[in-house]
């Protein structure tokens, strides 16, 4: 493989290469991991190779100073061992070739700012226009006004150099209150008078302070801390006692469960998923399992808000239906008709959420009992640590802004840019590495099932996965410096209280001139949906294993728009063939008898 390195060099030391440092964070994922996963995973590590189709593919893109890229790869190289691994179990047959699976680092980069990638009808996630071909589920005006948007956000605190991540969720009328501000106040329009105003208020109370009335209001917020800060506290060295993931035993009475193997290509044909998530982590297990064929199903609730554009992305290959579980006995029992005949349930709520309804495990590892067939369930959170001692903050809500104040992400991206305050990083990264740590973790759980029978309980969240990127450590100086001098000075400008949403703006501004490759037609799929009604674009999957097809069968479509079951579940040919001729699908059978 010819990669060409970034041509900036500084004296004595090599261009900074994001394969080396792939290589090296799969190493780590690999020790980390070993007593989680299935050891036939681990027989395909020397078949990966990665791979660029540009010139400066082996380079970092994003202007942060974390190895999120080497994360990234390393995590779709391990996704992509564990579905050769089952296809190997699936069909009896054993790797002949080496350097038969493939990932492509711009797809990686491309996978991580997936939100920001995607159109519907042309129109990205800043298009305001967008808003028209999107059922609003924005039920609370949290996305949608801006003064309430920005009750998600970092602020200083009453003592100077402290900042705490308030944040309303989808639902910020708590949130406003809780620091003495109205829920609506429609003389606030200007981006700069709402921070300010909020800032004001937030400062009137030290962090102790806002902790206290966080837990009075159940509200998701936190301090943000140092590395240094968050390893010290008694959740921080829980986790770092933790793996990126955990796959455990549930129940072991129930028999082995094979795989499909009616000979599709597809190595998750067969396996079913009930999707219970929002946003983007959660949902973005199902969506990479259903590029591995698996029939990914998203229940919601018709009374609980969601980000509208972010559905273009993530419900991409799914099904997607609404059932109130809370209210409706009649939308209970289609529930449990549904999960009595699933393979798989994701779990992105608060730890408990669905347990309160009704689903815990020990519920779910009863129904395995009964019907003689195990479930593997995959929950995916916040802070992880259930069931951890010392993990004291297992319990409370969050959000991607949330983990990487916490863990000090924040605090490194804002030292990065030369700020002594901390800086949410560009792109929720954090969301789609957890996302695709959540996959993986699933994946293993269906090949114990096969191989041990039983029923499988699977764990990650947004701070192992933080805790992962920041045992790692940092980019090398060099580097950072680099990637200092080559992205735009806008985006150093920068400062704490900006939103998500600014950072992310003039992020891909930059990015869009520092690495244009990303954003090349051929990086996407276009395809019509009948859920929106419109044409959508999305980012083609990073890996290939030869002999298999990897990619999804139909566009996204809104939340709720399909009955809620397993039959009758329609295959788009175009995408299918646009999948086998893009994606290496019919490069070469190496995975064979």
């Amino acid at each position: 493989m010819d990669v060409k390195h970034n041509s900036w060099v500084f004296p004595h030391s090599a261009p900074y290469s994001v394969i080396d440092g792939a290589s090296d964070a799969l190493r780590a994922l690999l020790t980390a991991c070993q007593t989680e996963l299935p050891g036939a995973i681990f027989r395909h590590v020397n078949d990966v190779v990665f791979t660029t189709t540009s010139p400066n593919g082996d380079v970092v893109h994003f202007p942060t100073p974390l190895r999120e890229q080497d994360v990234a790869v390393a995590i779709k190289a391990l996704e992509a061992c564990t579905i050769a691994a089952i296809a190997t179990l699936q069909h009896d047959v054993r790797v002949r070739a080496r350097k038969s699976i493939e990932v492509d680092l711009d797809k990686t980069s491309c996978f991580l700012m997936s939100a920001y990638l995607c159109t519907i009808d042309g129109m990205d996630k800043a298009n305001p226009k967008a808003k028209s071909k999107i059922p609003d589920t924005d039920l609370n005006a949290a996305q949608s006004v801006l003064y309430r948007r920005l009750s998600a956000n970092l602020y200083e605190t009453k003592n100077p150099g402290e900042f705490y991540h308030i944040h309303g969720s989808l639902n910020a009328s708590d949130t406003l209150r809780m620091i003495g501000l109205p829920a609506y106040d429609p003389k606030l329009v200007g981006y700069r008078d709402c921070i300010n105003t909020i800032e004001r208020a937030v400062k009137t109370f030290s962090v102790a302070e806002l902790e206290k009335k966080n837990q009075r209001y159940r509200q998701a917020g936190i301090p943000a801390l140092t590395w240094k800060g968050f390893r010290g506290t008694s959740h921080g060295k829980a986790l770092l006692s933790l793996p990126p993931l955990t796959v455990r035993p549930m129940e072991t009475s129930t028999p082995c469960v094979p795989f499909d193997s009616s000979g599709s290509r597809y190595a998750l044909r067969g396996i079913k998923v009930l999707e219970m998530c929002r946003v983007i982590a959660g949902p973005t297990i199902g969506r990479s399992l259903a590029a591995h064929g698996a029939s990914v199903l998203k229940v919601t609730s018709p009374h609980l808000p969601d980000v509208p554009f972010f559905q273009v992305d993530v419900n991409t290959g799914k099904h997607a239906t609404a059932l109130d579980l809370r209210n409706s006995p009649a939308d209970r029992a289609v529930f449990e008709a549904l999960l009595a005949d699933a393979d798989v349930v994701i779990d992105g709520y608060r730890p408990g959420a669905l347990a309160r309804l009704g689903y815990s495990p020990e519920v779910l590892s009863d129904l395995a009992e009964r019907r003689g067939r195990g479930f593997v369930y995959v929950a995916e959170d916040c802070f992880g640590g259930t069931g951890v001692p010392g993990a004291e903050w297992a319990g409370r809500p969050g959000w991607q802004q949330i983990a990487d104040c916490v863990t000090g992400v924040a605090w490194a991206q804002g030292k990065f840019m030369g700020l002594t305050e901390p800086v949410v990083p560009p792109f929720p990264m954090s969301d789609y590495g957890t996302g695709a740590l959540g996959a993986v973790a699933a994946m293993a759980g269906l090949y114990r099932r096969a191989t041990q029978g039983g029923s499988w309980i699977c764990r990650t969240s947004l701070c192992q996965y933080d805790v992962f990127v920041m045992s790692l450590g940092p980019l090398p100086a060099e580097e950072q410096e680099r990637l200092r001098q080559v992205h735009d000075a806008d985006f150093f400008e920068l400062r704490h209280n900006d939103s998500v949403d600014e950072v992310g703006r003039r992020a891909l501004l930059s990015m869009k001139r520092v690495a244009p490759h990303l954003f090349k037609d051929e990086m996407m799929h276009t395809a019509w949906s009948t859920g929106f009604g419109a044409d959508l674009t999305w980012p083609r999957e990073a890996i290939r294993v030869s002999g298999l097809r990897i990619g999804h069968v139909r566009a996204a479509r809104p939340n709720g728009f399909d009955a809620p079951g397993w039959e009758d579940w329609e295959e788009d040919e175009e995408i299918t063939l646009d999948v086998d001729g893009n994606d290496g699908g019919q490069a070469g059978p190496l995975l064979r008898a």
